[in-house]
């Protein structure tokens, strides 16, 4: 556990080995930490992960506890303490300790994850010393794994960085996963039969996959198909300019637009909306999602893709209105009970922070869109916790492509929060300035930047892990009935109505 919150950030060796008697630590414990050796150590926890720390031969005194990305079941999971070697090496240089596990399974580990990374922080006290600052951080799946520490495991941390996250947690991003596929099936292949939910196994989702992906394949050879696949984009606020390897689409241009976003409709099929559902609904025990009561009329009009969108239905010589009415018409999809609850569990936030975090996000992040910012800014509003929240974004295409110095401008300024008691200069003006001095040889692109609301959040009535562990019922409406839509009320087993 940490003993932060100081405002020194530099010991002398007689205060750490002063320190070091008093937590009963080893006497090589903190004595590395101080001028001694740099350390790579790796061990085994009892669940099975793997964990990995590095300590700098001068230590801060900090620690950085990296949770790691999504992993598909399947995939090789090796602990990684940072999100690649460059910027491993960067924090290293600047005194800062690093840590993290593989959790003990790849897939919707949640339920692992957290436990595992804790764990991780007890094998850093026994092998390395106490950390006088607990700094948690995580990319991707592994910014909701770090913000669900923060929120529920604040006596462990001193502050945390999500980077790129999931932050509008669990149930709103398995919701809005499905949403965009349930309308590319409505429009496309209205008599198809193609389950979006309820898979038994892998072979299941992936054959559902493979039929509505060849659907969408020659929907693309056509105007109309065109216009339906930028609507179905729209509705996950998929960004035009969605590839750092690929020139920005020339503004104004729908038609460009959507070719970009096409490909990323395609591994959506063919990766979270079937296969990756599939194993957190074994996790689960069923279907945690649902669209019964949700507007997808207003869906789409507060979609920062709707211009181009009516642009192209206009092209297409086809009705948006038509289309919307089918979509208000088609057959809805419930969710069960006891895995919404499942998903609450592992991970759903609240927004209710108890100690700093900053969020950094991409404005063309295409897998987690940067509107769910918006979701935990409102999160936090409303349980109180705005003071303690920091969001900075990045002038960039794709999922988590920042460079090295941005990531180690945000761990600075964050650093800096809870050191001193208060935020420093966030602005991009400042976070490019730490972040040439950190990598002059790196990007520095923060800028200002509001993201749209986000299409569709959700926030439980209850927090997980707060002793009040329970379904939210009926009861929880927060936000207006067209984004939330309808909770499910009882625990069907069904899958998709069709």
């Amino acid at each position: 556990m940490s003993t932060a919150r100081r405002k020194g950030r530099q010991w002398t060796t007689v205060t750490a080995l002063a320190a070091l008697l008093a937590t009963g630590l080893p006497a090589t414990a903190l004595a590395d930490g101080v001028g001694g050796q740099s350390r790579h150590l790796t061990g085994t926890l009892a669940s099975g992960a793997d964990y990995v720390i590095d300590v700098p031969a001068h230590w801060n005194g900090t620690v950085l506890l990296f949770s790691h990305g999504y992993r598909p079941a399947g995939m090789d999971n090796p602990a990684a303490d940072a999100p690649d070697d460059a910027t491993r090496a960067l924090l290293l240089g600047r005194g800062y300790a690093l840590a993290g596990s593989s959790y003990a399974t790849t897939g919707w580990a949640g339920e692992q994850a957290v436990p595992d990374q804790l764990n991780t922080l007890d094998a850093f006290a026994r092998r390395v010393g106490r950390a006088r600052t607990t700094l948690a951080w995580g990319e991707s799946y592994g910014g909701l794994v770090t913000t669900a520490l923060a929120e529920r495991h604040s006596d462990r941390l001193d502050g945390s960085l999500s980077v790129c996250g999931l932050v509008h947690g669990g149930v709103a991003n398995w919701n809005n996963t499905l949403d965009p596929v349930h309308a590319l099936k409505t429009l496309l292949a209205p008599g198809s039969g193609t389950p979006l939910v309820g898979f038994r196994n892998q072979r299941e989702a992936r054959n559902a996959s493979a039929a509505l992906s060849a659907v969408v394949q020659r929907a693309q050879g056509g105007e109309q198909g065109r216009a339906r696949i930028a609507l179905a984009a729209a509705l996950h606020n998929i960004p035009s300019w969605n590839d750092p390897d690929l020139p920005r689409p020339e503004p104004g241009d729908p038609a460009d637009a959507e070719r970009a976003q096409y490909p990323v409709i395609q591994s959506l099929i063919a990766g979270p909306a079937f296969s990756w559902r599939q194993e957190a609904e074994s996790r689960a025990g069923g279907n945690m999602s649902w669209n019964t009561g949700v507007d997808y009329s207003q869906m789409l009009r507060h979609s920062v893709n709707y211009q181009q969108v009516k642009d192209l239905y206009k092209t297409a010589g086809l009705s948006l209105q038509g289309d919307l009415r089918a979509l208000a018409k088609a057959p809805r999809i419930r969710a069960d009970h006891e895995a919404v609850a499942y998903i609450e569990r592992n991970l759903t936030l609240s927004g209710r922070l108890r100690t700093p975090q900053l969020n950094i996000h991409t404005t063309g992040d295409p897998l987690v869109p940067v509107q769910t910012e918006s979701a935990y800014r409102h999160a936090a509003d409303r349980t109180g916790s705005s003071r303690l929240l920091r969001q900075a974004y990045v002038d960039n295409a794709g999922h988590c492509t920042f460079s090295p110095g941005e990531l180690a401008a945000a761990v600075k300024a964050l650093d800096h929060r809870v050191h001193t008691g208060h935020w420093g200069d966030t602005s991009p003006h400042a976070l490019n300035a730490s972040a040439r001095t950190a990598d002059p040889a790196s990007p520095a692109r923060y800028l200002p930047y509001v993201p749209a609301r986000y299409p569709r959040p959700y926030y439980p009535a209850r927090t997980p892990g707060d002793g009040s562990d329970g379904w939210p019922g009926s009861e929880n409406r927060t936000q207006p009935r067209h984004s939330e839509g309808s909770p499910p009320r009882r625990a069907p087993s069904t899958a998709a109505v069709r």
